[in-house]
C-alpha cells in the first residue's frame, strides 16, 4: 500500500481500522470460496479454437506486459486447452490499454445462469429514511472468485506469446455478473432490506444517523475482511450525505435522477430506425418510476 493511500485511510472513521482491505493491487489468486464460477455447455457442444490477429509491434509490448503481470499474480496459467478464443487490447478512457479475451464463441455454448439481478427500483425503495451513505466498489470483483478447477481450460486463449487459461473469473464470460451477484448476496444476506445495498461489485451502506452508519459500515468492512475481498479505495465513498448510485442521487430527501444522466438522455440522436427506438425507450424506461404516464406516452413506441 503507497504512503499516499496510508494517508487517506488513516483519516477516514471506522475505515482507518481496515487498511488491509483496500490494498493498491489485489494481492493474488483468491482464496477458495464456498462459490466458484461453473461453465456448464449446452449438450453435444465442441471445443472452439480462435486464431489470433496480427498485432502491432507497440501492442506486442504490451500484451507481453500484461501476461507477465497475470502470470505473476496467478490469475492465469499456461494451457494445453483444446479451447482457444480471440485476444485484443481495449483502449480505456485514461488512454492505458487493457487486456480483453472475447468469449463470444464460449458464450453461445454456455448455459445461461437464471440468477435475477435486482430490480433497480427494489433497490432504491430500501433506502428511504437514510441520510448517511457509504459506497465501496470492489477491486477487479471478478478476479476475486476463482473458476471451478473442470472450467478452467474452457477459458483459455491464445496469444503469439503461448496459450493461457484463468484460475479466476475472467470479464466478457456469461454468468459472471450474476455470480458474482449471487456471491455477494450471500455473504451480506443478514444485512441485506437493512442497511447493505449490492449491486454486483458495488456496496452501498446506508443509515438513518451517523451513530448508527459507524456501526454498519464496520460490520461491512469486517465481513470483506473476514472473505479477503479488496476494495479499491479511488472508486469508494464514506459517510456522505448524499450519494450517487445506480444512475440516481441518493440524499436524505428523497431520490432524483443523476443530472449526467439526464443530459445523456438530452442529447440522444433522433431514432432512425426500429432499433434505434428500443435503445431510446430502454434508456428511458429507466427511469420510468419519475415521470407519470411513462407506459402510455411510449406505448405509440413498442
Amino acid at each position: 500500500m503507497s504512503v499516499e493511500t496510508e494517508r487517506v485511510i488513516a483519516k477516514i472513521e471506522v475505515v482507518k481500522d481496515f487498511a488491509e482491505v483496500f490494498p493498491n493491487e489485489v494481492p493474488g489468486l483468491p482464496p477458495t470460496r464456498e462459490m466458484e464460477l461453473s461453465i456448464d455447455l449446452v449438450p453435444s457442444a465442441g471445443s472452439v479454437l480462435v486464431a489470433p490477429y496480427r498485432m502491432a509491434p507497440a501492442e506486442l509490448v504490451e500484451l507481453k506486459s500484461q501476461l507477465e503481470e497475470l502470470l505473476e499474480k496467478q490469475l492465469v496459467r499456461p494451457s494445453v486447452s483444446p479451447w482457444g478464443a480471440l485476444v485484443l487490447l481495449v483502449k480505456k478512457k485514461d488512454g492505458d490499454s487493457r487486456l480483453c479475451v472475447d468469449y463470444q464463441q464460449l458464450n453461445k455454448l454456455t448455459i445461461k445462469n437464471k440468477y435475477p439481478l435486482p430490480q433497480i427500483d427494489d433497490l432504491m425503495d430500501q433506502l428511504k429514511g437514510a441520510s448517511v451513505f457509504s459506497k465501496i466498489d470492489l477491486r477487479s470483483g471478478y478476479h476475486q472468485i476463482r473458476v471451478k478447477e473442470g472450467d478452467i481450460p474452457k477459458t483459455a486463449f491464445k496469444t503469439r506469446y503461448g496459450y493461457y487459461e484463468y484460475v479466476v473469473m475472467p470479464f466478457g464470460v456469461t454468468n459472471t455478473p450474476t455470480m458474482l451477484m449471487d456471491y455477494m448476496n450471500k455473504i451480506f444476506r443478514p444485512f441485506l432490506d437493512k442497511f447493505v445495498v449490492v449491486f454486483i461489485d458495488d456496496i452501498l451502506t446506508y443509515s438513518r444517523t451517523p451513530e448508527e452508519h459507524g456501526e454498519h459500515l464496520r460490520l461491512v468492512l469486517e465481513i470483506l475482511k473476514a472473505k479477503q475481498l479488496y476494495a479499491k479505495l479511488l472508486k469508494c465513498e464514506f459517510w456522505l450525505e448524499e450519494v450517487k448510485f445506480l444512475g440516481h442521487v441518493i440524499l436524505a430527501e428523497g431520490i432524483v435522477v443523476d443530472p449526467a444522466k439526464v443530459h445523456s438522455v438530452l442529447q440522444w440522436e433522433l431514432p432512425r430506425t426500429v432499433t434505434d427506438i428500443q435503445s431510446f425507450v430502454g434508456l428511458a424506461g429507466y427511469y420510468s418510476r419519475f415521470i407519470e404516464g411513462f407506459s402510455k406516452i411510449v406505448a405509440p413506441l413498442t
